[in-house]
C-alpha cells in the first residue's frame, strides 16, 4: 500500500520527476562509460606491457631482483620445469639468463642488455618473431644474435655482420663470443629498442659458464584473473626461503603509480559529476516538502503515524532514483558492448598519435570491459546518495506541526 502510494506520487508532478530521473540518468551512463573505458585502457596497455617482455608474473632466486646480477642466478631444476604441470592456471614459463655486455663491431661499440631465452617459449608468450623487421628467427641451438633495431643504428651494423660481445660471466669469469646477426627486431618503447640483444638460451649458458641456470623465469597465464591464486599457489609450492615470486605489481610500480593517478583524475571527474546531480536530488526533495507541507499536514491530522509517512517519502524518493539509473544503466549496456567488440583506434586519428602511445610500449587500442560490477556499483551509488539526501525530507516530517502547515 505504502509503495503503491509512493508511485503515484512520483508522476503527480510528471515534469520535475522527469528531469530528476534524466539528470540521474545521463550521470549513470557517463559514470558506467567512463570507468568502462578507462579500465578497459588499463587492461589492454598491461596485457601489451606485461606480456611485451616482464610476464604477469616471475620467480628468481630470492635476492636476485635488488642486485640483477648473473651471480644471483637460479639452477634451472626439474621442478621449476614442472610447474606449468603442477599449477593450474600457468600457460607455460619463459626461462631466460639475463645480463650486461659490451657490443663491439668495428669503431663502435655499446652496453646492452643480452638476454639468453628460450626462442619457442619466448614466441608464445611476448611474441618476439612477429616484431621482426628484417632477417630470421633463431632456433634453440643456433649461434645468432637477434638485435633490437636502436642496436643496429647505434652499432652501425647490418643484417649477417659479426658482433663481439664482451661481458662477466657466472662467478666473474671473463666471457667474449663472437655471433652473426640472424634478424632485427622492432620494440616501439625507445629504452628496449636501444637496450636488447638476444641469444638462445642454450648459447647464453654456454657463454657465460652458467650451465642450467637462469636468472629469472617469466610466468605466462591463462586467464589475468588468476594472477593472485597463481601468486599463492607458487609460494606454497616452491621454497620461498630460496625463491622470490613477484607479480607486475612489483616488477613495474611506475606503471601502479600512473594507473592509481589516473584513477584518481577519475574519482575526481565523479565526485563532481555526482556533487551535481545530488544538488538536483536536493533540489527535487527541497520543492517536494515545500509545496506538500499541506498535505503532509493533513495526513497527519487523521491519523497516519509519521513513520508510515516519512517510509512512503522515502520510497518515492529512492524509486525516481533507481528508475533513473536503471534506464542509465541499460542506455550504457549498448554502448560498452559496441565499443568492447569495436575498440577505439586512435592511429587513425594520425601518426603523431599512434607514435605518443607507441613509445610508452602499447598500441593506440582503446577497448572497453563489461564487468557486472561496473553496474551494481552505480546503483549502490545513487542509492546511497538518494537515502541520504532523503533524511531532509523524513527530518521535515517528523518535525512539523500539522496545525501550523495546513494554515500555511
Amino acid at each position: 500500500m505504502l509503495f503503491k502510494l509512493a508511485w503515484r506520487n512520483i508522476w503527480r508532478n510528471k515534469r520535475r520527476s522527469f528531469i530528476t530521473m534524466a539528470s540521474i540518468f545521463f550521470a549513470v551512463l557517463f559514470s558506467i562509460f567512463m570507468n568502462s573505458f578507462q579500465k578497459g585502457a588499463w587492461v589492454r596497455m598491461l596485457d601489451n606491457i606485461v606480456n611485451y617482455y616482464y610476464g604477469y608474473a616471475q620467480i628468481h632466486q630470492k635476492g636476485y631482483w635488488d642486485d640483477r646480477t648473473i651471480d644471483e642466478s637460479m639452477e634451472y631444476t626439474e621442478a621449476l620445469q614442472n610447474l606449468p604441470d603442477q599449477v593450474d592456471g600457468i600457460h607455460s614459463l619463459v626461462p631466460r639468463l639475463e645480463t650486461f655486455s659490451l657490443l663491439s663491431s668495428g669503431e663502435h661499440t655499446n652496453a646492452t642488455m643480452i638476454i639468453g631465452t628460450d626462442p619457442e617459449s619466448e614466441k608464445a608468450m611476448t611474441k618476439l618473431d612477429e616484431k621482426l623487421t628484417e632477417g630470421l628467427y633463431f632456433t634453440k641451438n643456433e649461434k645468432a644474435l637477434l638485435v633490437a633495431e636502436g642496436v643496429k643504428d647505434l652499432l652501425k651494423v647490418q643484417l649477417g655482420d659479426t658482433l663481439i660481445v664482451m661481458t662477466q660471466g657466472y662467478h666473474g669469469i671473463q666471457a667474449a663470443g663472437k655471433y652473426p646477426i640472424k634478424g632485427f627486431v622492432r620494440f616501439a618503447s625507445p629504452d628496449l629498442n636501444k637496450s636488447m640483444v638476444y641469444l638462445p638460451l642454450v648459447e647464453a649458458q654456454s657463454l657465460l659458464g652458467a650451465e642450467n641456470r637462469l636468472t629469472s623465469l617469466a610466468v605466462n597465464l591463462e586467464n589475468r584473473d588468476d594472477l593472485t591464486e597463481v601468486i599463492q599457489v607458487l609460494k606454497n609450492t616452491l621454497d620461498t626461503e630460496t625463491y622470490e615470486i613477484m607479480d607486475w605489481k612489483s616488477l613495474i610500480p611506475d606503471l601502479v603509480e600512473a594507473q592509481k593517478a589516473d584513477a584518481a583524475g577519475n574519482y575526481i571527474f565523479l565526485f563532481v559529476l555526482y556533487l551535481i546531480i545530488s544538488f538536483g536530488i536536493f533540489g527535487t526533495i527541497l520543492m517536494m516538502t515545500k509545496e506538500r507541507s499541506y498535505e503532509f499536514g493533513v495526513l497527519l491530522s487523521v491519523g497516519m503515524s509519521r513513520a508510515k509517512l516519512a517510509l512512503t517519502t522515502w520510497l518515492e524518493i529512492i524509486s525516481m532514483a533507481l528508475i533513473g539509473a536503471l534506464i542509465g544503466m541499460l542506455g550504457a549496456l549498448p554502448l560498452i558492448i559496441h565499443f568492447n567488440r569495436n575498440p577505439i583506434d586512435f592511429s587513425k586519428y594520425g601518426e603523431d598519435m599512434s607514435s605518443t602511445y607507441e613509445k610508452w610500449g602499447f598500441d593506440p587500442i582503446f577497448p572497453t570491459v563489461l564487468e557486472g560490477q561496473l553496474f551494481y556499483s552505480q546503483a549502490l551509488l545513487v542509492f546511497l546518495i538518494s537515502s541520504i539526501l532523503a533524511t531532509y525530507a523524513i527530518w521535515i516530517i517528523y518535525r512539523l506541526k500539522p496545525v501550523k502547515a495546513m494554515r500555511e
